[in-house]
């Protein structure tokens, strides 16, 4: 992946996990990631549409995975489109 992109997010466990951001997008006042937990263009990972709730006065960026079935939907075939150029099989 090209002029890769990654976040660390940290659980609530403590636990930091490293995702690589593939796309992002803007929808309805809303910041949204698709980002994958792959290491590598060979490796298969699972994908996950984060939703930005970052506060402006936050010195750190706040995403939560998006869970609401509804919105996942509608984000998967808006980010579907938006990487339908890259090599990606994009799986729900």
């Amino acid at each position: 992946m090209e002029d890769e992109k990654m976040i660390t997010l940290e659980t609530e466990d403590g636990e930091r996990i490293d995702l690589t951001i593939l796309e992002e997008t803007r929808l309805g006042g809303m910041n949204y990631i698709l980002v994958t937990d792959a290491a590598d263009d060979e490796e298969d990972g699972q994908c996950y549409i984060l939703k930005d709730r970052s506060e402006k006065d936050d010195a750190d960026a706040v995403y939560e995975f998006v869970e609401d079935e509804d919105e996942l939907d509608y984000l998967f075939s808006i980010f579907s489109e938006l990487v339908a150029d890259l090599d990606l099989d994009l799986e729900k």
